[in-house]
């Protein structure tokens, strides 16, 4: 598609000025294709900076417009000496409205410069990233705790922990080892909680801050191992455009969420992760990503703030990469290996579901 008719097509489509059939069309394009979608995030930005610029440049202009007539009909001084006291007075109370507005306006078109600078600036701030581990006092505060679970938890942790962060993970190995972000591990201990709300204590074995991985092992006696893993985890690469899906605990439950990978590489060009586009939320961190195969080709980690839907997800071959580190400085991890085959390719996604969501925990940081 031409490049020209395309940018017309977004902003009719933007506009909502495409008729209904063309809109159905449109939004199949945009599904099926990841740049189109793409483009169509990046211009609808644009324009809402536009519109914003011209608004402010506007109500500017209206301002000037009003301080020349005041200056012409004389009803103000500028540059001029103030005669008297009383004088002053007068016009402060007259005006002080028109100065408020003149303040506020001046502060926000500064504000909205800045913004525009940095949008268009090529050096991109860190702190577009927003990670998706979840405070767990926000969790208290804001989320109504079933009285059992709260009651489990404390059993189960020495007198005296805080929580601090929390996230998501899922199962390796069926011995019990887990992989998470490194940055939902902002404490010293965990625990993880399966989908029925059980408990576990978990040891913390390894953090590798450079890949933002973990590697934590269920600890807890009453842990039942499974036999065997649902799904595989990928060495190899992605592809562009195909569909995945996600389990996670961004709340106080299993939640599962759908897109597809739209770029190989990650924020800034990183080529240890993967662009998604999908909805992702605080508490996602750490979640595994599949394709439609039963694959886990990545580890949810990081969403663009200033982009709706963008999120990014770590490449699974770096557990890989982590678990030979692992296993060339200590020998009990020579034996763990990483399930390769796929059970759930070519069935249901329910049935997929029901089954993934068996081997994925919330994982809650505390500090002793």
């Amino acid at each position: 598609m031409d490049d020209i008719l395309l940018l017309e097509a977004i902003e009719r489509y933007l506009g909502g000025d495409m008729s209904t059939e063309e809109r159905t069309y449109f939004e199949n394009l945009r599904k099926n294709t990841p740049e189109i979608d793409q483009m169509v995030v990046e211009h609808g930005m644009f324009l809402h900076q536009m519109d914003m610029y011209a608004t402010h440049r506007n109500l500017k202009h209206s301002l000037h417009q009003a301080h020349t007539r005041l200056l012409e009909r004389g009803d103000i001084n500028e540059g001029g000496e103030l005669s008297t006291r009383g004088r002053v007075i007068q016009l402060w109370n007259k005006y002080k409205r028109v100065t408020a507005i003149a303040a506020s306006v001046g502060g926000v078109i500064a504000l909205f410069i800045s913004g525009l600078a940095l949008y268009f600036a090529p050096a991109v701030s860190g702190n577009q990233l927003q990670q998706l581990s979840n405070d767990i006092e926000a969790i208290k505060k804001n989320q109504q705790y079933q009285g059992s679970l709260i009651n489990e938890v404390q059993s189960k942790l020495p007198a005296g922990v805080r929580f601090i962060s929390g996230g998501s993970g899922f199962l390796i190995d069926t011995k019990g080892y887990l992989v998470t972000n490194a940055h939902v591990l902002k404490g010293n201990g965990a625990i993880v909680v399966n989908s029925k709300g059980k408990e576990f204590n978990a040891a913390i074995l390894y953090v590798d801050t450079e890949r933002d991985l973990a590697l934590l092992r269920i600890t807890d006696k009453e842990f039942i191992h499974p036999k065997s893993l649902p799904y595989a985890i990928k060495a190899g690469k992605a592809e562009l455009g195909e569909e995945i899906f996600t389990l996670g605990y961004p709340r106080n439950e299993v939640v599962y969420g759908i897109g597809y990978l739209s770029a190989r590489s990650g924020f800034d060009g990183d080529s240890l992760s993967y662009q998604l586009q999908m909805s992702a939320n605080p508490g996602n961190s750490g979640a595994p990503v599949l394709n439609n195969n039963g694959e886990v080709i990545g580890i949810l980690s990081t969403r663009q703030a200033s982009a709706e839907g963008v999120t990014f997800a770590v490449k699974s071959r770096n557990i890989y990469a982590m678990i030979d580190e692992l296993r060339k400085s200590d020998t009990g991890f020579a034996k763990m290996k990483l399930p390769s085959k796929s059970s759930i390719r070519g069935i249901d996604r329910k049935k997929q579901i029901t089954k993934v969501e068996e081997a994925v925990f919330y994982v809650k940081a505390f500090s002793k």
